[in-house]
């Protein structure tokens, strides 16, 4: 078995690539490459669409994708649900009806499953030919967004400056099978599609202009583009939404960040930035009237404020208690509040500002050397001076920090508290050997004053510690950023994803890890492979809904490769060491 710790490896099923053979280690930054000094050397020219993966030109689609999405039907069955039909267990409107015991959901065309959660895969490497395969909502459910110079509607043969791509009297200059758009004073764009009044105010929410470029000059993907979208199903009922989203690649800001954003694409790398779009220079505090939408062709500081007292653990389940219960800072627990959520886009591909309030990351540098802190590991705050982790992610000799209430490795966040690591507590038992890693669980003690540390905000919240086993088969979330050894480039933006908790007679199967599995671990994600079967990062948590809170059920610990058939995430079962938690909190002074 080759195991690896686990680290973000964010798949899609239309992006899955099997994970490097070598072992992943935990440590690593994930800056990115510097600005680019010339726009234009980030436009995809000719020969880079010719050698583009996704825009290779097949002679039928890739008979290797399966014709639907992963068939979980295995793991509803592996719940037993009960006959309630509210809420409604049924996704894509599919209609519940209770049958004795248990409900049936009728499932609208296409989809199909015990949840209507499988619809055929449209979008096959190969149907669009130089072009983004996008969803619509009516037959035949796609359509092709060529790649210029190719032409539509297969993206086949092409043609360049005829007929002229260039909008608002652009003019086309041919460069053998490349272009280039000369614009009239003002205009701007691979297309000149970008007006001289395009601008967004405040934050750029009501931004409804034409840029479709990221600051890095990275083409954006349209927002009904099947990379992004859930289950190969169109959620779009109308041309756009309240959000501004719909079938053009145009830069949004949905969910409350600083300035306007889109997905990109980087090879098969799925990642998101911010827009080459200007702020208007006099704001009038009024809704702005945006330039109407035409396709182209083709720091507040840290909250530093400490009280006197110390606060009281999260209350909810498994609570800790200490000597003040009347302290206002932490009394509940696993209650996020999001700023914002993109309920359209899938949910792995952007976290919300305040969605996972306890998500931390954990920092390192030598011990008592003067080169910066970088990126190791997840970690999950529990208490204002307590964070969870794995037990691999502590390291001997080196200086720690966590980093809370920010989604973003490499920008400011006005909301962002640092805090330095005074003790590091590994269990006691944690081993590693090349088939497992055993009892993976630490405590990170935080320096504070008089027991407080963690600032409680809309962005820093503590999550729940469980009480109970949860059932086989419920969904849970694991977050996290995704920086490795390997892979220098990772995400700069915390991620989520969706994963079904394994039975565990399953997962002791000698097809999936065997013997070497104990009660301390647990497997989460999809039997087949694929998306959300090997994603997290290390140390980082796995919470899920108990009653109306999120418990931090696991902690992301190893897996045998990363999107592999039968090699699904392993986590640490944290209810198997609450006394162990419970004992080193009220043991440190």
């Amino acid at each position: 078995m080759n195991l690896k710790l686990l680290s973000f490896c964010f798949f899609l099923a239309v992006l899955l690539i099997p994970a490097s053979p070598k072992p992943q280690h935990k440590n690593g930054n994930g800056e990115r490459s510097g600005k680019r000094s010339m726009r234009a050397t980030k436009r995809q020219k000719f020969a880079d669409i010719i050698e583009d993966v996704f825009f290779e030109i097949l002679d039928t689609t890739d008979d290797d994708d399966d014709e639907e999405g992963p068939n979980t039907d295995w793991l509803y069955e592996l719940q037993e649900p009960d006959g309630k039909c509210n809420p409604n267990p049924c996704l894509n409107n599919g209609v519940c009806k209770e049958k004795g015991k248990r409900f049936k959901c009728d499932c609208p065309k296409p989809f199909k499953g015990r949840k209507c959660q499988r619809a055929p895969k449209i979008c096959k490497r190969g149907r669009c030919g130089r072009g983004e395969c996008v969803l619509t909502s009516t037959p035949p459910y796609y359509e092709c967004k060529c790649k210029y110079p190719f032409q539509p509607p297969d993206c086949r043969s092409y043609s360049v400056c005829e007929p002229n791509p260039c909008m608002n009297g652009g003019q086309c200059i041919k460069d053998g099978n490349d272009f280039d758009c000369q614009c009239p004073e003002g205009f701007r764009g691979r297309f000149c599609h970008v007006g001289p009044n395009d601008c967004y105010v405040d934050d750029g929410e009501f931004y409804r202009g034409n840029v479709s470029e990221t600051d890095d000059g990275d083409d954006c993907l349209y927002w009904n583009s099947h990379f992004l979208l859930e289950n190969g199903a169109d959620p779009f009922n109308a041309f756009e939404d309240s959000d501004g989203l719909g079938p053009h690649n145009f830069c949004r800001n949905p969910d409350s960040e600083p300035k306007p954003w889109c997905f990109f694409r980087k090879g098969r790398r799925l990642l998101w930035d911010y827009c080459d779009v200007y702020p208007c220079p006099t704001p009038t505090g009024e809704v702005p009237t945006s330039p109407s939408v035409q396709q182209p062709s083709t720091t507040r500081a840290p909250v530093t404020a400490k009280p006197s007292q110390a606060p009281q653990p999260s209350t909810g389940p498994a609570v800790i208690s200490t000597a003040n219960p009347a302290l206002t800072q932490f009394l509940t627990c696993g209650q996020a509040q999001p700023k914002k959520q993109i309920t359209r886009i899938f949910g792995g591909l952007k976290v919300a500002q305040g969605a996972i309030p306890w998500q931390v990351s954990l920092q390192q540098k030598p011990k008592n050397s003067n080169r910066p802190y970088t990126h190791i590991c997840g970690g999950v705050l529990i208490a204002s001076c307590w964070v969870l982790t794995a037990a691999h992610c502590i390291e001997p000799n080196t200086d720690m920090q966590v980093v809370l209430g920010s989604l973003s490795l490499n920008k400011p966040d006005p909301s962002i508290q640092t805090i330095d690591v005074e003790n590091a507590i590994r269990h006691e038992n944690f081993r590693e050997t090349p088939t497992a890693v055993y009892n993976d669980i630490g405590l990170l003690r935080l320096k504070g004053t008089e027991g407080f540390c963690a600032n409680e905000t809309q962005f820093v919240k503590a999550a729940c510690l469980p009480d109970v086993q949860l059932s086989d088969g419920m969904p849970c979330t694991i977050s996290g950023w995704g920086v490795t050894e390997e892979s220098s480039f990772g995400s700069n933006h915390l991620l989520e994803a969706n994963v079904l908790l394994i039975n565990q007679d399953k997962c002791t199967e000698p097809a999936v890890y065997g013997k070497v599995l104990d009660n301390s671990m647990f497997c989460a994600g999809h039997l087949q492979g694929g998306v959300d079967s090997c994603q997290g990062d290390s140390g980082g948590p796995l919470t899920c809904k108990q009653d109306t809170n999120r418990v931090v059920y696991g902690l992301v610990s190893w897996g045998d490769q990363c999107g592999q058939k039968n090699k699904p995430g392993v986590y640490t079962r944290v209810t198997e060491f609450l006394g162990w938690i419970r004992s080193k909190m009220q043991a440190s002074p």
